[in-house]
């Protein structure tokens, strides 16, 4: 259904358990739900939020509108897990029932402090005139999951942003908290601002600067901004709205890319160092990516495998979105590689040799070879006229192209129906994950990365072959969880 204004911000409580339940059982009948990916139960989930390590478990929450496939009045659903594979649900926690957070809970990250987790977020308020005014505020979460929210705005609007300024991310540098917030200048180009917590309090955060990491200054929003780092490196992590295509080519509406850095220098509000800008992934739906420093010292990150502004088969449904698999950043050579986190294999149930078939149940992996020199062609989601998701490997060139156009239901047509890059000649391997209406590809584990969504007819379920023969392994996956 569309979503009037009104209908977008009406308040929770004025939404009735008849108008729930219909909504429930019509995202249930999706043949579309997926069996090892986080999505919601009914309405819009849209950035991962808050991913962090709290109470001996891992902590991820993500931006939801429960009244159906529309950007709305937003709160923060709470998951939790001990592998970060299994995840489970807790419920919506935050809500947005303050002044400060009025018009949604928007985006944030987490820190635990003590035996409480800091939740560090936008509240998102409209005047009367409509006009937006954003905070960036904090709650905090106790042991059994009770939200107490703090009563007052711990970094107001600058002088010299626009009314967009926010995702406040907070992290820890060498014993020192910090947080990076998005925005627009006056401008209307997209910078990204550094706060230092004054005597490392998080009630109390003094402006660094505006970060420096040779932004070109063609993007008219910073979304989304993630410092992390691999050992000494620091990862930018962002989504710059509107970047010049002659700075870096992407396809999607919105682009989700990164810098490495030699090394951070907050005293300057500097990425010592940045690297070219690089695409983080080069498929079809990946934003709002979350990354931080695990306790165990892992560099994790989660994606929003959706896009803004972008139109799903699944609305019809009444729900719309999921989240990446939770992946491990490392740094090799130079490059950034991303790929699943090793708990991934606790999903195989059954393995065989990779070979064509003629139907499956969607759910597996495949672990490829494709030796040097050659070029091949696997249909996945194919039914008998061999239509479905193309994925194309030419290892004598170094290029890799996937195409959805003959997947399913058509959407996003305006952005096209095929991606590609480019990769080092010679013999590479694939770890692929499919998940009813997802797929993630792993190049070389994760040196290049393909995610993003196909909505498969009745018949599309089979694996062909059309070029070459590349050899592995096929994995059945279960998490456990009962699909259509």
């Amino acid at each position: 259904m569309a979503f009037t204004t009104e209908e977008r911000y009406r308040a929770y409580a004025d939404w009735t358990p008849e108008y729930i339940e219909k909504i429930k059982k019509n995202t249930e009948s999706s043949p579309w739900r997926t069996n090892f990916h986080i999505e919601t139960p009914h309405g819009l989930l849209n950035d991962p939020n808050g991913f962090s390590y709290f109470n001996g478990k891992w902590t991820l929450f993500y931006q939801y509108f429960p009244f159906g496939a529309a950007h709305g009045l937003k709160s923060w659903v709470h998951t939790e897990s001990t592998d970060l594979v299994h995840f489970e649900e807790t419920g919506t926690v935050m809500y947005p029932d303050t002044p400060l957070d009025s018009h949604g809970a928007y985006s944030g990250s987490a820190m635990e402090f003590g035996d409480k987790l800091f939740l560090f977020y936008t509240g998102n308020v409209r005047d009367e005139n409509w006009v937006r005014h954003p905070y960036q505020i904090g709650a905090l979460m106790d042991k059994d999951g009770k939200i107490e929210k703090i009563d007052k705005a711990l970094i107001e609007q600058p002088e010299d942003t626009t009314d967009h300024f926010r995702d406040p991310q907070i992290f820890n540098y060498k014993g020192q908290y910090y947080a990076i917030v998005g925005g627009q200048n006056l401008d209307k180009k997209g910078i990204v601002k550094l706060y230092k917590a004054e005597n490392n309090d998080y009630l109390n955060w003094a402006y660094v600067g505006d970060l420096d990491f040779a932004n070109d200054m063609t993007a008219y929003m910073m979304e989304c901004p993630n410092i992390a780092f691999v050992g000494e490196q620091p990862i930018l992590l962002y989504c710059p709205q509107g970047l010049d295509k002659e700075v870096l080519d992407y396809g999607n509406i919105y682009p989700n890319m990164y810098k490495i850095g030699q090394s951070f220098d907050p005293e300057t509000a500097s990425i010592v160092e940045p690297s070219e800008l690089i695409n983080l992934d080069y498929g079809f739906e990946c934003y709002a990516t979350q990354a931080f420093n695990a306790p165990d010292g892992r560099t994790l990150s989660v994606s929003w495998l959706a896009l803004p502004d972008v139109e799903y088969p699944t609305d019809a449904y009444d729900y719309q979105g999921c989240l990446s698999l939770i992946k491990e950043l490392t740094i090799k050579d130079g490059k950034l590689y991303q790929y699943p986190v090793d708990a991934i294999t606790s999903l195989r149930k059954e393995a065989q040799p990779f070979s064509a078939q003629k139907e499956s149940n969607n759910v597996y992996e495949l672990e490829l070879d494709f030796s040097a020199g050659t070029k091949h062609e696997i249909v996945l989601f194919a039914n008998e006229e061999e239509k479905g998701l193309v994925l194309s490997v030419d290892t004598e060139q170094g290029q890799i192209t996937l195409d959805r156009g003959n997947c399913g239901q058509p959407f996003a047509l305006d952005f096209g129906t095929s991606r590609s890059c480019e990769i080092s000649p010679g013999a590479l391997t694939a770890n692929i994950f499919i998940d009813k209406s997802v797929f993630e590809i792993f190049i070389n584990k994760g040196e290049k990365v393909f995610s993003g969504r196909v909505f498969p007819d009745a018949d599309q379920s089979g694996i062909v072959i059309t070029t070459g023969n590349p050899t592995g392994t096929y994995y059945h996956l279960d998490y456990g969880r009962k699909t259509n």
